[in-house]
């Protein structure tokens, strides 16, 4: 990096510093970023990697999105499309299915619910803004989809920009980095440059933890997660259940609740604003706990 492109790179992450934003804008109405988030996660998929965040009927749907209300979630993530390592291809139009037939009874029974829907496809996500979807939250950052930042930027919606590389099924052959945080960041500071462009303004950041990056690596990121602040937007921490937890313990997805919380705790910690998790309960209580510390301070 030559001195002159690195005192440049600074100065545009310091200015973004200066303007981190502290609300969202969800067609009209503000959200308050300054107390963090719990995003709950509903999949619409029979392979998703935890079993216990897969729904299979409007019913079950309804049910278990107002039982994570009452838990104290602020937001809703839809996702028709496993990304886990080695999972199964779905058609453009099996996934649209999926997700729409949740979407639409979520609007129905909770018309101030706040939706994102999880998908890397530019034409699903239109279909789900267009169902009554409020948020897009692209694990591919863009990268599996030419046509994914002009749609945001048309629709005039938040969106949740992940670091990843590859697809899910080449990313955990893609973890060479040269400086883990550094080269994320500067990966994801190029995406955000192309979305400002486009004029999208509502942009939440996700680390992408377990895409392309290895146990290691997600560690070192969630140590130096602060690091992401620089970028200016509001940071997303995925972590929930994840195999980081699992594998380090020795069990497996079902027993990583209480390794989740630690890990989630530790995110607050670091700066996170938003949790995505299976557990909404567990994960509203480690916010509570964590801001009644802040309060000592």
């Amino acid at each position: 990096m030559n001195v002159f492109w690195k005192k440049s790179f600074v100065h545009s992450l310091n200015y973004m510093a200066q303007v981190n934003k502290k609300t969202i804008n969800l067609r009209g109405r503000l959200v308050d970023l300054s107390v963090p988030l719990v995003m709950g996660i509903v999949n619409s998929t029979p392979d998703s990697f935890y079993i216990g965040s897969r729904v299979d009927s409007s019913a079950a749907v309804v049910d278990r999105v107002g039982v994570m209300l009452n838990e104290g979630a602020s937001l809703i993530d839809v996702g028709g499309y496993s990304t886990r390592p080695g999972a199964a291809e779905v058609s453009a139009s099996e996934e649209t299915d999926r997700v729409l037939s949740v979407i639409d009874p979520l609007r129905n029974y909770f018309p101030d619910l706040i939706i994102s829907v999880d998908t890397f496809r530019s034409d699903i996500a239109r279909a789900a803004i267009d169902k009554g979807a409020d948020i897009i939250n692209d694990v591919s950052g863009g990268a599996l989809d030419e046509d994914m930042f002009d749609t945001v930027a048309r629709l005039g919606v938040p969106y949740i920009l992940m670091h990843m590389r590859g697809t899910p099924g080449t990313m955990s052959q893609l973890t060479d980095y040269d400086n883990l945080v550094v080269d994320i960041i500067k990966e994801l500071k190029g995406s955000l440059d192309r979305l400002r462009q486009k004029g999208v303004a509502d942009i939440w950041i996700d680390p992408g933890f377990g895409f392309a990056k290895n146990i290691s690596q997600n560690f070192e990121i969630l140590k130096n997660l602060s690091e992401f602040k620089q970028l200016g937007c509001p940071i997303l921490a995925g972590l929930s259940r994840k195999g980081t937890i699992y594998r380090t313990l020795g069990i497996d997805a079902e027993d990583a609740l209480n390794g989740t919380t630690v890990l989630n705790t530790l995110a607050l910690e670091q700066g996170a604003s938003i949790l995505r998790v299976h557990d909404v309960k567990a994960a509203a209580e480690a916010v509570k706990l964590w801001i009644a510390t802040q309060r000592l301070n």
